[in-house]
């Protein structure tokens, strides 16, 4: 068990390796109760989060959600979050490590007809993730009328929860909001359905690397409030049309000029795993650094996530990653590392 974002989460519940495995093969279940999760109501809820992310929320219907950007007045990037849109409000699933503060901001900046509750210990969040967890899935709903990044209410093992087509894995999958009290019999149930098939449950480690291979930004690790949407290659979620919104400002100015940054991916050389922070050099020159990395137990070799400066790097071109005070060779490759069984070409972040 590790500390992350003040609760205490399992790295791993049997190995990291056979529960990645399991998430590409067949299906993983995550625990991801930590993640905020905030219900906002009221005549000008809708205005009020246009305000504040960087997409467009106009075209959410009801029965829909957008992957979003919250971003300061410098355009660094605050947050990013999941905004779904309800026939009674709105609900917003933030970061663990960032839901207080977020809160707070939300609580601050809000008009007072908007109602902001913290629903994050009420209702427990899990995900089921992998190719076949439509078909192992215990429930009465009709998940085909569920597209990717829709979400509709159901009964998972005989018990209410509201199911959403989204997820952190680059598979298809869904992520289920139930009642606190009862999240625990859901878990036992979806894993005991599953169990002659495969299904294993998944801990923090699988679900950083099954994320890292579909190239998902890590709020904290890829990006933060130093670098702008642009950089990270998530400049997709930011609509300059849609009208004025806090930092919209500076990343028209941005957008203009060009990043001075941009993310991309590394294959590393078999037992070299780039750690976050670690130098990425051209002919001695360091260019960026590690934003994430892992062993990739699917594909069979490292992999990681880099900043370096924008011109500097192609496609197939080769460099060095210090990895413990070593030299390791790695060569740029295109995003993502693998593509799942998600039904979006799309590649949002969250944690």
């Amino acid at each position: 068990m590790v500390d992350f974002g003040g609760w205490e989460m399992p790295q791993q519940y049997t190995s990291i390796r056979d529960e990645h495995l399991a998430v590409r093969k067949v299906a993983g279940l995550f625990d991801v109760s930590h993640m905020g999760r905030f219900f906002l109501a009221g005549p000008s809820t809708f205005e009020f989060l246009q305000r504040l992310v960087t997409n467009d929320l106009a075209p959410v219907a009801h029965g829909q959600a957008q992957y979003n950007l919250m971003c300061n007045e410098q355009g660094g990037v605050v947050d990013d979050l999941v905004v779904y849109r309800g026939s009674e409000g709105f609900f917003v699933v933030v970061n663990a490590s960032n839901r207080e503060k977020d809160l707070a901001w939300f609580r601050e900046h809000a008009p007072g007809d908007v109602e902001i509750e913290d629903r994050t210990f009420e209702l427990g969040l899990i995900a089921f993730q992998g190719p076949r967890a439509q078909e192992l899935l215990p429930t009465d709903a009709d998940l085909d009328a569920i597209p990717f990044f829709g979400f509709g209410n159901g009964k998972v093992a005989g018990i209410d929860a509201l199911i959403s087509r989204t997820g952190y894995t680059g598979e298809d999958g869904f992520e289920l909001f139930v009642d606190s009290k009862r999240v625990g019999e859901v878990w036992d149930a979806i894993l005991e359905h599953g169990r002659t098939a495969g299904v294993l449950p998944a801990g923090l480690g699988a679900r950083d690397a099954t994320r890292l291979e579909a190239a998902l930004r890590l709020w904290g690790n890829d990006m933060d409030e130093s670098v702008n949407p642009y950089e990270v290659g998530l400049g997709w979620t930011v609509k300059l049309d849609k009208g004025e919104f806090t930092g919209s400002e500076a990343l028209q100015k941005v957008k203009a000029q060009g990043p001075a940054k941009r993310l991309l991916g590394l294959k590393l050389e078999a037992g070299s795993i780039a750690r976050h922070g670690s130098a990425v050099s051209v002919d001695g020159k360091q260019v960026g650094v590690i934003t994430s990395g892992t062993h990739s137990f699917f594909l069979g070799f490292p992999i990681a996530l880099a900043i370096v400066n924008a011109p500097s790097l192609r496609v197939g071109d080769r460099v060095v990653v210090d990895v413990r005070g070593r030299e390791a060779a790695a060569e740029v490759v295109k995003l993502p590392f693998y593509r799942g069984s998600s039904r979006s070409a799309a590649s949002p972040a969250r944690t």
